[in-house]
């Protein structure tokens, strides 16, 4: 397991007063947005075949992982700054500090083994007041917490990865703060190949009751098509490849850390995933804003084909993207506006737009209904894009396309059609 050092949010204090971030020397791999520095918890780029977890976590300028902010800030109350507790995620994405009363079940895939998964999130759910998670008998007070392997078996978890145990960690929390009353299943592969998390999306697929499925990685397209089926429902043929997944359950899918010049991540391209961008998320005179995170994937697809749905929100420019686009909403990512987190006995603060594909998919568990067959995905998402809020400024780098890459009125393709807003969920 890699070391990770607790600093003092001093140091970065006398940083930032003493120069700006962007001036100063980091360590390789350390990346700076704002005044955090921050850095993958999974190395890439994802080898041919593979995928990488997005999870990013704050660090000093040396890559060593600090402390979330001072223990004061861990309260159950509505945070007006980062890192965000879920009663501030709940004002910023349903209006309201008030603790969600939808249940369902909500699985999540990862890679690697996560030894301490249980205890960790635990200990988040009890910090920030949520329900606990049930020791023997699953009762009305309390949620239920499911661990399996690729197969969907409750025992022979796979070996552990310290990287991928964090991702797990972020996406465990993020699920838990935006659906408190959710259970949750964490479904663990035996390793990043596409080939194994396909099977784990399987075996999620099938677990009783779920309404949603998040992914927090990705890699690039190419030679991924016998796997799209695998993210696809019953029923639908993607590249010749028949789609394997319940009709209903709502898959979403990070679409990336590397910006526009990172390239479409799979399985966010995969034509029924919802493909999830990133924001900066702040709140000034108790009103929310947001803007397109600067490391957000985004793109157009070069593998697969574009639905109908939304062709008919894409702008209508020259040179425009006649494949799928990726993303189709968003939500917080930035690690300057980033999320606490449990993990190892301590506080972190992560973003990543794996922050945003287990919170929209925990904001699916919130609405506790499997989407109708064959009305769902991103058809029912695109036919109520005006419940969106339209994220209109930020950009992902420079695209001969505007919209590729440059977040403006409408769609684009760093925050798609934009991100919750309210109790009016897109569904």
């Amino acid at each position: 397991m890699r070391s990770i050092f607790v600093a003092t949010i001093a140091s970065a204090l006398s940083l930032v007063l003493s120069g700006s971030t962007a001036d100063a020397q980091v360590a390789p791999g350390v990346r700076i947005s704002g005044h955090s520095f921050h850095m993958a918890t999974c190395a890439g780029p994802a080898v041919a075949g593979t995928a990488r977890c997005h999870a990013h976590i704050v660090t000093d300028r040396n890559g060593r992982a600090m402390a979330a902010r001072p223990s004061v800030r861990l309260s159950a109350t509505a945070a007006t700054s980062a890192p965000y507790n879920p009663a501030a995620l709940w004002s910023a994405y349903y209006g309201s500090t008030a603790m969600p009363t939808g249940s369902a079940v909500v699985a999540i895939v990862d890679a690697y083994g996560y030894a301490s998964a249980a205890t960790d999130l635990a200990v988040y759910r009890s910090t920030f007041g949520l329900p606990p998670l049930c020791s023997t008998t699953v009762t009305a007070n309390c949620v239920k917490f499911t661990k399996l392997n690729q197969n969907g078996l409750a025992s022979n978890y796979p070996s552990p990865n310290a990287g991928w145990a964090e991702e797990s960690a972020l996406d465990l929390d993020m699920v838990s703060a935006m659906c408190p009353k959710c259970s949750i299943v964490l479904v663990e592969a035996n390793s990043a190949s596409f080939n194994n998390l396909a099977n784990a999306e399987l075996a999620a697929s099938k677990v009783q009751g779920v309404v949603a499925i998040s992914n927090s990685y990705g890699g690039g397209e190419s030679g991924t098509s016998p796997f799209a089926g695998y993210y696809s429902p019953v029923g639908s043929t993607v590249n010749g490849y028949a789609g394997k997944i319940t009709d209903g359950v709502v898959i979403t899918a990070s679409s990336g850390d590397s910006a526009y010049a990172g390239g479409t991540q799979f399985p966010a391209s995969a034509p029924f995933v919802i493909a999830v961008g990133g924001t900066s998320l702040t709140q000034s005179a108790g009103a929310w804003s947001q803007t397109a995170w600067a490391d957000a994937g985004s793109g157009c697809s070069t593998v697969y084909a574009l639905q109908s749905w939304q062709r008919v929100a894409l702008p209508a420019v020259s040179g425009g993207c006649a494949k799928r686009m990726v993303a189709d909403t968003s939500a917080v990512a930035d690690p300057n506006t980033g999320v606490f987190v449990y993990y190892g006995g301590g506080w972190y603060e992560f973003g990543g737009t794996s922050v945003a594909a287990p919170l929209m998919a925990g904001i699916y568990g919130q609405a506790g209904v499997h989407i109708v067959s064959n009305t769902g995905y991103g058809q029912n998402l695109y036919a109520n894009a005006s419940s969106l809020y339209d994220v209109t400024s930020g950009n992902t780098g420079t695209c001969s396309v505007a919209y590729f890459c440059k977040a403006g009125a409408g769609y684009d393709g760093p925050t798609g059609l934009g991100t919750p807003a309210g109790a009016t969920a897109p569904f």
